[in-house]
């Protein structure tokens, strides 16, 4: 009985052990910063510890009124070139990074149904998409590239270093 109680035991140790071992979250501003200075890039977009609040407010001119709270849970970071950048969701702003391809079901469905439209919105291709669409006859066309990608593929106007 103790040997089996042992067998079943084991998987559980073992995940408690790599769980113990994973770095958790930065939770410091100093963490985070330090953090990027040793991995110089890393494109994971993470939320931010509440003592980077004050940075965002700054890098994205937030309102006082907004709780610190709704700060931080609408503010990202990332690290590139060795420096904390943060990213803010508001205002329908993708942190995530840019969808480049040259296709989009969404446009194509709008194009169906809004033969000739001068410009697809983009509720119907996505926020992410760094092009502007348009509809010719009944087919969804790219008019032109809207956005600058930072080389890691990034929306570059979406993101502004933490000061």
């Amino acid at each position: 009985m103790r040997n089996l109680i042992s067998q079943r035991a084991q998987p559980i140790l073992a995940m408690i052990a790599i769980l113990a071992a994973t770095p958790s979250a930065p939770t410091h501003a100093q963490d985070v910063k330090a953090l990027c200075e040793r991995v110089a890039n890393d494109d994971r977009v993470r939320p931010i510890p509440i003592t980077l609040v004050p940075a965002a407010r700054q890098a994205f001119s937030l309102p006082g009124s907004a709780s610190e709270i709704e700060v931080q849970k609408s503010t990202s970071f990332r690290c590139k070139d060795k420096k904390v950048w943060l990213c803010n969701t508001g205002a329908n702003l993708v942190c995530g990074k840019a969808n480049v391809s040259r296709a989009s079901a969404g446009a194509a469905n709008f194009c169906k149904q809004n033969p000739n439209a001068d410009i697809v919105p983009m509720a119907a291709t996505g926020h992410d998409t760094i092009y502007e669409w348009k509809c010719s006859g009944n087919k969804a066309i790219i008019s032109k590239e809207i956005v600058t990608l930072d080389p890691a593929g990034f929306i570059a106007e979406n993101w502004k270093p933490a000061e």
